[in-house]
């Protein structure tokens, strides 16, 4: 049997560099082996293989990535005895959007660090955002106060006399006057919510204070930043120049 040596003492061999030159490359996501990216320092190849280096690879310290994930409903965000979160695992390349625009090829080092930002209750559906940037999280967590939320509730029920004038202002939560929120008919079932600031159970309990059950929440935009054609349980990259 022929014998394998690892993957990084292969590629420092090759162009030549030094061994951790070579590691930095492969974490970085610039080497195929017979065609595959691999990620993984440890890999180790036999002679036979073909190992190659992408053209344009580089040391440099890679960009943060932020991902845009269509959560589905009745999925618990919440981190398990690992302190993963599930939703992480909805996160592969199999289950990226056919029509993301970004060039990012996707890597394992996509998922760390990340940080889910705004999230969503169980039986919430939506637009969810994981990032590795810090200056996304900053907007998203410290400034949240200041980032509008769009929603479509559906709802059964009869909706009180004055019912949708209350839900844009002049009901409370939580003992506090909730601020304004721009509350209208998307259909005979839906409601469009667009508000800031909002708090976990605040939709539901508006809409049981003037007469509507809940039996649907789903987030479709955060910020300048709207979820549009992104299927449920797909994800996508953000772009450079897209803004929340």
């Amino acid at each position: 049997m022929t014998d394998s040596i690892r993957l990084s003492k292969r590629l420092a061999d090759m162009m030549p560099c030094s061994r951790r030159e070579a590691e930095q490359y492969i974490e970085g996501g610039w080497v195929k082996v017979d065609g595959e990216v691999v990620e993984v320092v440890g890999y180790r190849v036999t002679p036979e293989q073909l190992v190659e280096i992408m053209p344009d690879a580089c040391l440099t310290t890679a960009d943060p990535v932020t991902i845009l994930l269509h959560k589905p409903a009745g999925v618990d965000a919440s981190a398990g005895e690992d302190n993963v979160n599930p939703l992480l695992q909805l996160i592969s390349a199999e289950t990226r959007a056919a029509d993301d625009r970004s060039p990012l090829i996707f890597l394992q080092r996509h998922l760390r660090d990340l940080r889910m930002v705004m999230p969503l209750p169980i039986n919430a559906s939506g637009l969810l955002v994981f990032s590795q940037d810090w200056r996304i999280v900053r907007k998203l967590v410290d400034d949240a106060d200041k980032v509008e939320q769009e929603y479509i509730v559906e709802v059964t029920g009869e909706l009180e006399a004055d019912g949708l004038a209350l839900l844009n202002h002049g009901l409370s939560w939580s003992g506090r006057p909730l601020p304004a929120m721009k509350v209208s008919w998307q259909n005979e079932r839906r409601l469009r919510f667009a508000a800031k600031a909002v708090q976990a159970g605040q939709i539901v309990g508006a809409c049981e204070k003037v007469g509507l059950t809940v039996i649907g929440i789903k987030r479709i935009r955060i910020g300048r930043m709207p979820m549009a054609g992104l299927a449920v349980a797909q994800w996508r990259y953000l772009q450079g120049y897209e803004r929340f």
